[in-house]
């Protein structure tokens, strides 16, 4: 009999998919890491495991204990994960901004999840950063995860996504996208591309509204480049310690509306049901055209699915609300009459 011992061990080993349609017009291969194949449905799952295991290993989290993390939602799912299979109790803390159905399926899968406002400072106490800072504080046995800042996040894609993704391109990969957000994927992803051939380029894909790619170019960390966006998963108003800026050849901005424009041609054009943040990946893979040649091979890493975002990138009433469908005529003539 072939199975696995628990749901964990499921995670990764994740297939590489050719993008046809929207990248015909491009002299390269472009293939998509396609992350919702884990447990989880997103590549958090990679790290959450792993963060918790060196948790474990270290003595900050106990049998019995809290795990506390402040989480756009996917990374809570994969602790959740572990929590469940390992008997820990869950606190998860999430922004206002972030999609119904994330926090529905946190509770789903048993976590408590605290909601804060998203536009409000870093330091600020009603922040998910303070909050979940406060109360890993406050809660006796708790381990507050950390994800922007704990080497263990890095360390999960040097392990296995990138080894993965070597050996299944047949260490013909010449380039590595991916959103920025924690900076662990495209760290340890990138680390470990270069350290098998240093001539791989890593780009990281950026919000408009988020200080990476000034950051990057200037070494300025500019908070007049901080302000509310609505792509979720990807970009910071902080420079989390997991984004090694020395391994990023660069990075590419990609606005609110084509990151959502995208996503829904992923899932017309590709067959493929993905989250806001893969939008925005491969708007950036087309932005950066003028960087492939034919004989390139590049990976672009989707994160999670789209079963998150029904409510709002895959609602026609939210996207024209937000400016990125076209009103709908029929709607617009019976708001007249």
């Amino acid at each position: 009999m072939k199975y696995a011992e628990n749901i964990l061990d499921t995670i990764g080993d994740t297939p590489l998919v050719k993008i046809n349609r929207i990248t015909s017009e491009l002299p390269c291969m472009v293939l998509a890491k396609y992350e919702t194949f884990n447990p989880g449905n997103s590549v958090k799952d990679r790290m959450a495991v792993r963060m918790v295991a060196d948790a474990e290993a270290r003595g900050v989290l106990k049998p019995g204990g809290t795990i506390v993390e402040g989480t756009s939602g996917n990374t809570g799912m994969g602790l959740a994960l572990a929590a469940i299979v390992k008997g820990y109790r869950m606190i998860c803390v999430i922004s206002d901004k972030q999609s119904r159905e994330k926090i529905d399926i946190l509770k789903a899968v048993g976590c408590e999840v605290h909601v804060c406002p998203t536009d409000v400072a870093p330091e600020d106490p009603r922040s998910y950063y303070s909050t979940a800072r406060r109360l890993a504080e406050e809660i006796p046995g708790a381990w507050y995860v950390n994800q922007y800042d704990n080497p263990a996040n890095t360390l999960a894609h040097y392990e296995s996504t990138g080894p993965e993704i070597w050996e299944q391109t047949g260490g013909k990969v010449t380039h590595f996208v991916v959103g920025v957000g924690t900076g662990g994927t495209i760290s340890g992803v990138g680390s470990y591309l270069k350290s098998m051939n240093p001539e791989v380029k890593v780009w990281g894909v950026d919000t408009y509204g988020s200080v990476f790619k000034k950051y990057h170019e200037t070494g300025i960390f500019d908070e007049n480049e901080i302000y509310p966006y609505i792509t979720e998963g990807i970009g910071e108003d902080i420079l989390p310690a997991n984004v090694n800026f020395d391994i990023i050849d660069g990075f590419t901005k990609v606005t609110d509306k084509d990151a959502a424009v995208y996503t829904r041609r992923l899932a017309l054009e590709e067959g493929m049901f993905l989250g806001n943040s893969a939008g925005a990946a491969i708007c950036g893979v087309l932005q950066l055209k003028d960087h492939f040649s034919p004989e390139d091979v590049v990976v672009v890493l989707f994160h999670d699915h789209g079963s998150r975002y029904v409510g709002k990138i895959y609602n026609d009433d939210w996207m024209r609300e937000q400016g990125f469908l076209e009103p709908d005529p029929a709607s617009e003539a019976h708001k007249k009459s």
